[in-house]
Protein backbone atom coordinates (compact mmCIF):
# COMPACT_ATOMS: atom_id res chain seq x y z
CA UNK A 1 0.00 0.00 0.00
CA UNK A 2 1.42 3.35 -0.92
CA UNK A 3 0.57 6.24 1.31
CA UNK A 4 1.23 8.85 -1.33
CA UNK A 5 -2.17 8.68 -3.01
CA UNK A 6 -4.93 10.97 -1.83
CA UNK A 7 -8.59 10.66 -2.53
CA UNK A 8 -11.01 13.54 -2.88
CA UNK A 9 -14.50 12.89 -1.63
CA UNK A 10 -17.60 14.89 -0.91
CA UNK A 11 -19.25 13.72 2.29
CA UNK A 12 -22.28 15.88 2.83
CA UNK A 13 -21.03 19.36 3.66
CA UNK A 14 -17.43 18.19 4.16
CA UNK A 15 -15.48 18.35 0.92
CA UNK A 16 -12.21 16.84 2.11
CA UNK A 17 -9.09 14.93 1.22
CA UNK A 18 -8.38 11.63 2.99
CA UNK A 19 -4.69 10.79 3.02
CA UNK A 20 -2.04 8.90 4.94
CA UNK A 21 -1.29 10.36 8.37
CA UNK A 22 2.31 11.57 8.68
CA UNK A 23 4.41 12.80 11.62
CA UNK A 24 3.61 16.45 10.95
CA UNK A 25 -0.10 15.65 11.50
CA UNK A 26 0.44 14.59 15.12
CA UNK A 27 0.04 18.09 16.64
CA UNK A 28 -3.29 18.91 14.93
CA UNK A 29 -4.49 15.34 15.59
CA UNK A 30 -3.61 15.81 19.28
CA UNK A 31 -5.77 18.95 19.44
CA UNK A 32 -8.71 17.01 18.05
CA UNK A 33 -7.94 14.00 20.28
CA UNK A 34 -7.96 16.14 23.45
CA UNK A 35 -11.22 17.82 22.44
CA UNK A 36 -13.04 14.59 21.60
CA UNK A 37 -11.55 12.26 24.23
CA UNK A 38 -10.57 14.47 27.18
CA UNK A 39 -10.68 11.64 29.75
CA UNK A 40 -8.72 9.04 27.79
CA UNK A 41 -6.83 10.90 25.05
CA UNK A 42 -3.86 9.19 23.45
CA UNK A 43 -0.43 10.68 24.02
CA UNK A 44 1.90 12.02 21.31
CA UNK A 45 4.12 9.03 21.97
CA UNK A 46 1.29 6.63 21.19
CA UNK A 47 0.71 8.27 17.81
CA UNK A 48 4.46 8.33 17.08
CA UNK A 49 4.66 4.63 17.88
CA UNK A 50 1.72 3.78 15.65
CA UNK A 51 3.10 5.78 12.73
CA UNK A 52 6.49 4.07 13.12
CA UNK A 53 4.76 0.82 12.11
CA UNK A 54 2.72 2.25 9.24
CA UNK A 55 5.26 2.37 6.42
CA UNK A 56 7.54 0.02 4.55
CA UNK A 57 7.32 -3.64 3.62
CA UNK A 58 6.64 -4.79 7.19
CA UNK A 59 3.89 -2.24 7.88
CA UNK A 60 1.17 -3.43 10.26
CA UNK A 61 -0.74 -0.15 10.62
CA UNK A 62 -2.78 2.19 8.45
CA UNK A 63 -3.50 5.69 9.75
CA UNK A 64 -5.31 8.34 7.74
CA UNK A 65 -6.41 11.92 8.23
CA UNK A 66 -9.26 13.86 6.67
CA UNK A 67 -8.28 17.38 5.70
CA UNK A 68 -10.42 20.31 4.64
CA UNK A 69 -9.02 23.76 3.91
CA UNK A 70 -5.64 22.59 5.27
CA UNK A 71 -7.21 21.68 8.62
CA UNK A 72 -7.40 18.15 10.08
CA UNK A 73 -11.10 17.37 10.64
CA UNK A 74 -10.81 13.64 11.30
CA UNK A 75 -8.47 10.71 11.61
CA UNK A 76 -8.58 6.93 11.91
CA UNK A 77 -6.23 4.02 12.46
CA UNK A 78 -6.07 0.26 12.01
CA UNK A 79 -3.55 -2.27 13.35
CA UNK A 80 -3.14 -5.74 11.87
CA UNK A 81 -1.76 -8.91 13.42
CA UNK A 82 -1.90 -12.04 11.30
CA UNK A 83 -5.30 -12.11 9.63
CA UNK A 84 -7.01 -9.95 12.25
CA UNK A 85 -7.47 -6.20 12.02
CA UNK A 86 -8.32 -3.94 14.92
CA UNK A 87 -9.74 -0.45 14.53
CA UNK A 88 -7.68 1.58 16.98
CA UNK A 89 -9.39 4.93 16.61
CA UNK A 90 -11.86 6.93 14.53
CA UNK A 91 -12.45 10.59 15.30
CA UNK A 92 -14.36 13.35 13.54
CA UNK A 93 -14.38 17.02 14.55
CA UNK A 94 -17.68 17.89 16.24
CA UNK A 95 -18.66 20.40 13.56
CA UNK A 96 -18.44 17.59 10.97
CA UNK A 97 -20.58 15.05 12.83
CA UNK A 98 -23.45 13.79 10.69
CA UNK A 99 -21.71 14.58 7.38
CA UNK A 100 -20.72 11.00 6.57
CA UNK A 101 -17.05 11.58 7.37
CA UNK A 102 -16.98 8.81 9.99
CA UNK A 103 -18.30 6.40 7.36
CA UNK A 104 -15.65 7.58 4.91
CA UNK A 105 -12.86 7.01 7.44
CA UNK A 106 -14.19 3.57 8.38
CA UNK A 107 -14.43 2.67 4.68
CA UNK A 108 -10.76 3.58 4.29
CA UNK A 109 -9.79 1.35 7.21
CA UNK A 110 -11.80 -1.56 5.81
CA UNK A 111 -10.07 -1.12 2.44
CA UNK A 112 -6.77 -1.34 4.28
CA UNK A 113 -7.97 -4.47 6.11
CA UNK A 114 -8.75 -6.02 2.73
CA UNK A 115 -5.29 -5.09 1.45
CA UNK A 116 -3.76 -6.66 4.56
CA UNK A 117 -5.90 -9.78 3.86
CA UNK A 118 -7.71 -9.66 7.19
CA UNK A 119 -10.31 -12.36 7.85
CA UNK A 120 -11.98 -10.21 10.48
CA UNK A 121 -11.84 -6.74 12.00
CA UNK A 122 -12.48 -6.01 15.66
CA UNK A 123 -13.04 -2.77 17.52
CA UNK A 124 -13.96 -1.45 20.93
CA UNK A 125 -16.57 1.22 21.43
CA UNK A 126 -17.71 2.90 24.63
CA UNK A 127 -21.00 1.33 25.72
CA UNK A 128 -22.45 4.84 26.03
CA UNK A 129 -21.46 5.85 22.46
CA UNK A 130 -24.64 4.78 20.67
CA UNK A 131 -23.90 7.02 17.66
CA UNK A 132 -20.66 5.12 16.92
CA UNK A 133 -22.29 1.74 17.56
CA UNK A 134 -24.93 2.51 14.93
CA UNK A 135 -22.24 3.46 12.43
CA UNK A 136 -20.42 0.18 13.00
CA UNK A 137 -23.64 -1.83 12.78
CA UNK A 138 -24.40 -0.23 9.39
CA UNK A 139 -21.08 -1.63 8.19
CA UNK A 140 -21.96 -5.13 9.44
CA UNK A 141 -20.10 -5.14 12.76
CA UNK A 142 -21.79 -7.26 15.42
CA UNK A 143 -21.38 -7.05 19.20
CA UNK A 144 -19.45 -10.03 20.58
CA UNK A 145 -18.56 -9.03 24.12
CA UNK A 146 -17.84 -6.48 26.79
CA UNK A 147 -14.51 -5.33 28.22
CA UNK A 148 -15.25 -4.19 31.76
CA UNK A 149 -13.67 -0.89 32.82
CA UNK A 150 -11.76 -0.59 29.52
CA UNK A 151 -11.86 3.19 29.27
CA UNK A 152 -9.95 4.82 32.10
CA UNK A 153 -10.00 6.86 34.21
CA UNK A 154 -13.80 6.86 33.89
CA UNK A 155 -14.02 3.06 34.28
CA UNK A 156 -16.41 2.87 31.30
CA UNK A 157 -17.07 -0.51 29.69
CA UNK A 158 -16.25 -1.15 26.03
CA UNK A 159 -18.51 -3.00 23.64
CA UNK A 160 -16.37 -5.31 21.48
CA UNK A 161 -17.63 -5.61 17.91
CA UNK A 162 -16.51 -7.82 15.03
CA UNK A 163 -16.86 -7.75 11.26
CA UNK A 164 -16.06 -10.98 9.44
CA UNK A 165 -14.36 -10.11 6.18
CA UNK A 166 -14.65 -13.64 4.75
CA UNK A 167 -17.20 -16.45 4.84
CA UNK A 168 -17.62 -18.37 8.09
CA UNK A 169 -15.83 -21.35 6.54
CA UNK A 170 -12.82 -19.20 5.60
CA UNK A 171 -12.57 -17.48 8.97
CA UNK A 172 -13.49 -20.30 11.34
CA UNK A 173 -9.91 -20.45 12.62
CA UNK A 174 -9.48 -16.69 12.81
CA UNK A 175 -10.80 -16.32 16.35
CA UNK A 176 -8.91 -17.86 19.24
CA UNK A 177 -11.05 -20.40 21.10
CA UNK A 178 -10.86 -18.48 24.38
CA UNK A 179 -11.53 -15.05 22.84
CA UNK A 180 -9.64 -11.84 23.50
CA UNK A 181 -7.84 -11.22 26.77
CA UNK A 182 -10.17 -9.55 29.24
CA UNK A 183 -13.17 -9.85 26.94
CA UNK A 184 -16.41 -11.67 27.61
CA UNK A 185 -17.37 -13.31 24.30
CA UNK A 186 -21.05 -13.81 23.49
CA UNK A 187 -21.40 -15.54 20.11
Amino acid sequence: MTGEATERTTTGAADCVVREMRWWDIEPVMELEKDLFPQDAWSRGMFWSELAHSRGPGATRRYVVAEKDEQIIGYAGLVVSGDQGDVQTIAVARDHWGTGLGSRLLTELLRAATSFECAEVLLECRVDNVRAQKLYERFGFEPIGIRRGYYQPGNVDALVMRLRMASDDDSADATSPDGEQGTEIHD
